[in-house]
């Protein structure tokens, strides 16, 4: 997910571009400088950005530039490694829980007490 602005002429246009597949959508959003579009374009962006509660995460790298599809992985290790319920909440909102516990049950690097916390937590104990 991208937003994206377009001036023509002397007005700037916003767009958001999303990708479904092999192809690109842009979906017009309206005038840059409409309120109502401004608050949709920053709504987006809270949605599509890691939070600033969770910066001490991810103290080797910029929020800004963390990708939330291409860094999925990374973000649902590191906060099921290091982070809190407030966390897991967030990350059911974002990611399918299914890709929670894929991650989960895949990767190598996580704690082994956070391991057992949220294999227990997402009722895991069996597999």
């Amino acid at each position: 997910m991208a937003v994206i602005t377009k001036k023509v002429g002397s007005k700037v246009y916003a767009y958001i571009s999303e990708r479904e597949g092999k192809k690109v959508i842009h979906k017009y959003l309206g005038p840059a400088d409409d309120p109502a579009v401004e608050k949709t374009i920053s709504a987006y962006r809270r949605i599509y950005t890691v939070p600033d509660v969770f910066r001490y995460l991810f103290w080797d790298a910029r929020l800004e530039d963390i990708h939330m599809r291409r860094n999925a992985r990374y973000i649902i290790e590191r906060i099921l490694d290091m982070g809190n319920l407030d966390g897991v909440n967030w990350l059911q909102r974002i990611y399918p829980v299914q890709k929670i516990i894929e991650v989960l049950t895949s990767c190598r690097s996580l704690n082994q007490k956070s391991r057992n916390f949220w294999r227990l937590w997402f009722d895991l104990e069996n597999t």
